[in-house]
């Protein structure tokens, strides 16, 4: 018996990515050794084909309006080892080998997120942040 469509989009076999309006999907990337939060990107349809055909990680990028291979100009690239979709197909993970010098951030950071959020204290009514690395 065919399964439903919602059940066909959460047990089936088929991806099926379900872009947003934008036509973007978010991708949270990890380090495949340690399993370290690395970043958080967007793909559109042609940044997740290509990932998959090449193994490597494409991304969307919002502000420059353009595809791009992580680590084209910068040598960080990002080898794929394991790449999944969530229950609902709105979501990607992607496990992945740092490439150049193991930092993912733009910015030099190993990973995008070097600031942690202070809970429950603020500098003037504003929370506070710390360097995490």
């Amino acid at each position: 018996m065919p399964m439903s469509g919602s059940e066909a989009l959460e047990q089936g076999l088929t991806l099926t990515p379900r872009f947003d309006a934008s036509g973007l999907i978010p991708c949270i990337t990890v380090d495949a050794a340690t399993g370290e939060v690395l970043m958080l990107a967007h793909m559109n349809a042609e940044a997740l084909e290509r990932s998959i055909e090449t193994g490597q990680a494409w991304y969307w990028s919002r502000s420059r309006g353009e595809l791009w291979r992580k680590g084209a100009t910068s040598g960080q690239t990002q080898r794929i080892v394991e790449m999944r979709v969530d229950c609902d197909q709105d979501a990607l993970l992607m496990k992945v080998e740092v490439g150049g010098n193991g930092r993912a951030c733009h910015t030099g950071h190993r990973s995008c997120f070097y600031r942690k959020i202070t809970l429950g204290k603020r500098s003037r009514g504003v929370p506070a942040l710390s360097m995490n690395d």
